[in-house]
């Protein structure tokens, strides 16, 4: 079954409709829905949980709460669904937009393993969409369009050491909630739920990776995932980088830090950047008026949700695919699919070689004894 052909949107607003009505979906994705209102209009919204949906419509001034999906996409027809649900969901729920004819733009993490996301691709349409797209958005601030700029084009010469840094601090009332530090409802550990963002920039910062050697630890937090993990990236221009994802460090920060021949670029923030949060640090002898062109990054745009979104209307209208859908935004999870193959098989893993019949194809976990969810014993199966 495919996704039905697409449709014409250039007379009218975006209908859209939102599946999943938790903190992601009133935190992030509405806000930029309403910030869009001239353009968009949000005619539905989902969830299994009715007293929830009747709320949130209630406070969004949305006039439809469903609790069937299929019925939703069917009687209003959006244009374009975002999916704020648990990854464990992401799959059938992105599938069934597309395959009504919307759009999907899908909260990270895109889906618990690549076997998932080729699914998602296979139910795309073809050229026009519909696409789905993930949520990507630090990407999207006008200081991480302006690095990448930089470094594509060797401004400041090749790319040569560089630095990816997800150190946070989540406690046992974090993982308290049933569905986190699970294989089977959140794919992974902190690789997959935390530092999946700052990993799909520098991705985004240097282009094609092509090999990686990792470990990963379970230190401190009794779950089935990792709660820390490491890794060295070998990329295909030949630059080399260093990756850290924990939820055991209590000063947190998020940090790219790019050497290239003539000059250093690092974003140090949280869980957002502005211009003001990049800093490029020039080699000794670079001329102080070429050194100005590189830190002038033009308008402020803050990395959010609403500057991805507003590039994806963009593309929705125009009915190019966006960036962050189809392979460049698969890039992500095959890296971390391979940072989890290396650390738990204590091998090195080389782009591309990760494909169905490999066992971490179906399961970040690649059903390794020690990883693998535990199997539930038949005392323990309810009744």
């Amino acid at each position: 079954m495919f996704a039905t052909s697409p449709r014409t949107l250039t007379d009218r607003r975006i209908r859209t409709a939102v599946i999943g009505t938790g903190g992601i979906a009133r935190g992030a994705h509405l806000p930029a829905l309403q910030a869009l209102g001239d353009d968009i209009e949000t005619v539905a919204a989902f969830d299994i949980d009715e007293k929830a949906v009747r709320a949130f419509c209630a406070d969004g001034g949305i006039p439809h709460p469903c609790t069937d999906l299929g019925r939703m996409l069917d009687e209003h027809r959006p244009d374009l669904v975002t999916v704020c649900t648990p990854p464990v969901f992401h799959r059938e729920q992105t599938v069934a937009a597309l395959r009504s004819g919307a759009w999907v733009w899908c909260e990270k993490p895109p889906c618990p393993s690549l076997a998932d996301f080729d699914a998602i691709e296979a139910a795309e349409g073809a050229d026009g969409g519909p696409y789905a797209s993930i949520v990507f958005q630090h990407r999207f601030g006008s200081g991480a369009l302006h690095a990448r700029s930089l470094i594509a084009d060797r401004a400041m010469g090749r790319p040569l050491v560089a630095h990816c840094q997800t150190t946070w601090y989540r406690d046992a009332a974090y993982y308290a909630v049933p569905w986190r530090g699970t294989w089977a409802s959140e794919g992974g550990g902190p690789a997959m739920g935390h530092g999946i963002h700052q990993m799909d920039l520098l991705l985004d910062l240097l282009g094609p990776w092509s090999e990686v050697r990792a470990m990963a630890g379970r230190m401190v937090h009794d779950v089935e995932t990792e709660d820390v993990s490491t890794a060295l990236v070998r990329f295909a221009s030949g630059a080399l980088a260093t990756i850290v994802n924990s939820v055991l460090s209590p000063d947190e920060v998020s940090r790219i830090r790019v050497d290239c021949e003539r000059a250093t670029v690092e974003v140090t923030h949280l869980y957002g950047h502005t211009n003001d949060d990049w800093r490029i640090t020039p080699a000794p002898g670079v001329d102080p008026a070429e050194l100005a062109g590189w830190r002038d990054m033009g308008e402020n745009v803050p990395s959010s949700h609403l500057a991805q979104l507003r590039a994806l209307v963009a593309d929705l209208r125009a009915g190019r695919r966006p960036r962050g859908s189809g392979a460049d935004g698969r890039t992500s999870l095959e890296l971390i699919t391979a940072l989890y193959k290396s650390a738990f098989t204590d091998t090195t893993v080389r782009a591309g070689e990760i494909g169905p019949g490999d066992p971490f194809h179906a399961a970040l976990h690649g059903n390794i004894p020690g990883w693998a969810p535990r199997p539930v014993p038949v005392t323990e199966i309810p009744v």
